[in-house]
């Protein structure tokens, strides 16, 4: 008896995005890169041409036609075309995955990543909608996660320095314009931070603005708990507004029940998925991180402590990370394992 595979149809809503363009990079290197892709975004995006593999694809306007037969839909664009879409792509009967991260307190949808391997919940054959773990929660908990193998954790504090390309295209216009007009002495667009986001670290926007801070922190907290489910590491966590436009750093400070050796803990920040940077004049940082599979992270122990006995109970990391290209890659992860639930094709 054999079982003959079909190609899978799978369409990119947001295609023309930052996050959609990661995205359409990560299913190439992927197992899923033979697959019959359909792009699509809103009607301002349609006619753009996008590369996909070693094909040009244009990119479509989506409509309620659009995701017919398709069986993964991939929503990479605004929050507004999640909201828009998504039922329609259920009804179509294909599997969501929400990039987006709009659906994340719909009933049956789950917040996941495979790269955690916790007591996270995970999919079943009725699954029918998934929200990739935000990078940020996917960084601090894959840090935590072999940490957590080898030590209790008593206190931990994370400060988040989240970088513009995080909340899209319109907002990454914006810091490039906000730039340009500083440096020409020019007055700057606040259309969407409503305040000024170039050259600036601030730990909320402006009144009128279009994202929120807030917001995002509660996002990370929220996944952050999915992916832990069960656990109850005690992260007490800040966001913050960092000038940039890709990469994301983590400052994470963390006191343990008992020491550990310093190897040991060097042990922990070394498993999959984490890099660790052993020399310090060369520490992490946003522009080192992009392009990286792996979390970059340093260890900064308590000094004297280290000196004396060779173990430590209080600590620093450093962590930076891609944070569309982990986004992006942990959602074609999350695909695979949807995909391994689904076997297509005739018996034989």
């Amino acid at each position: 008896m054999t079982t003959a595979l079909t190609a899978l149809r799978i369409g990119i809503l947001g295609a023309a995005s930052p996050l959609g363009k990661e995205l359409k990079e990560a299913l190439s290197e992927s197992s899923l890169a033979g697959s019959h892709f359909v792009l699509l975004d809103s009607q301002e995006a349609q006619g753009r041409l996008e590369q996909i593999g070693d094909e040009a694809t244009v990119v479509q306007a989506a409509t309620e036609d659009s995701f017919d037969g398709l069986d993964f839909v991939f929503f990479a664009g605004t929050a507004e075309l999640t909201r828009r879409w998504w039922k329609t792509a259920l009804q179509a009967s294909a599997t969501v995955i929400d990039l987006t991260a709009t659906l994340d307190e719909e009933p049956g949808v789950l917040v996941r990543s495979p790269w955690v391997e916790a007591t996270q919940k995970s999919p079943d054959l009725l699954t029918q909608a998934v929200v990739p773990a935000n990078a940020a929660a996917l960084t601090l908990a894959l840090l935590f996660e072999g940490l957590e193998q080898r030590a209790e954790v008593r206190f931990a504090s994370a400060m988040v320095l989240q970088p513009v390309s995080e909340y899209g295209a319109e907002a990454l216009e914006e810091l490039h314009q906000q730039t340009v007009s500083l440096l020409s002495f020019q007055s700057i667009p606040q259309a969407v931070f409503d305040t000024q986001a170039a050259y600036n670290l601030v730990a909320n926007y402006g009144e009128s603005a279009k994202v929120n801070l807030a917001d995002s922190e509660a996002r990370i907290q929220r996944h952050f708990a999915a992916l832990q489910d069960g656990r109850s590491v005690p992260l007490r966590l800040q966001v913050i507004h960092a000038p940039v436009f890709h990469g994301l750093c983590c400052a994470i400070c963390i006191e343990l029940a008992a020491p550990i050796p310093l190897a040991l803990l060097e042990d922990a920040m070394s498993g999959e998925h984490l890099d660790l940077v052993m020399e310090a004049t060369d520490s992490p940082s946003n522009l080192s991180a992009i392009g990286e599979d792996d979390v970059l992270v340093w260890i900064k122990p308590e000094p004297a402590v280290s000196r004396l006995t060779g173990e430590t109970s209080r600590f620093w990391l450093w962590a930076a990370s891609d944070n569309l290209r982990l986004a992006a890659r942990n959602a074609v992860d999350c695909a695979l394992d949807l995909r391994r639930l689904r076997p297509r094709g005739t018996v034989q």
